[in-house]
């Protein structure tokens, strides 16, 4: 039996700001955005290419915004991801060189942080 995951919660305080930072600047697309009521809005964004995705909003969760940190996604080259959101306004690091990849890292308008990795050939 296959366990995926598929949705993660990102916790922010301004639906449209953080709706518009991560499908603008950071380019994931829009899967839905539907108001279930008063009190629940339910957002859901995918990252180009993969098979999990964010769900922000309102009323879904009690986490604090900018409290998800470590959100990380595979890209296969970390200067062209890195020139892609800098080029869209934002701020993101140098990239990072370590034994296990190639970073670059950059956080959304409250704080959560995200990284991306570029895989490593195994040697």
């Amino acid at each position: 039996m296959d366990w995926k995951l598929e949705l993660v919660a990102v916790p922010v305080t301004d639906v449209d700001r953080a709706k518009a930072f991560y499908t603008e600047q950071v380019g994931f697309v829009e899967d839905h955005d539907h108001r279930i009521s008063d009190e629940v809005r339910f957002v859901q964004l995918t990252p180009r290419g993969s098979a999990c995705s964010i769900a922000i909003g309102t009323g879904l969760s009690t986490q604090e915004p900018g409290t998800a940190q470590g959100l990380q996604v595979v890209i296969d080259d970390a200067d062209a991801a890195r020139k892609e959101l800098l080029e869209r306004g934002v701020e993101v690091s140098e990239v990072q060189e370590f034994p296990w990849g190639r970073f670059v890292f950059f956080s959304d308008p409250d704080g959560n942080g995200w990284a991306l990795q570029q895989m490593l050939p195994q040697q």
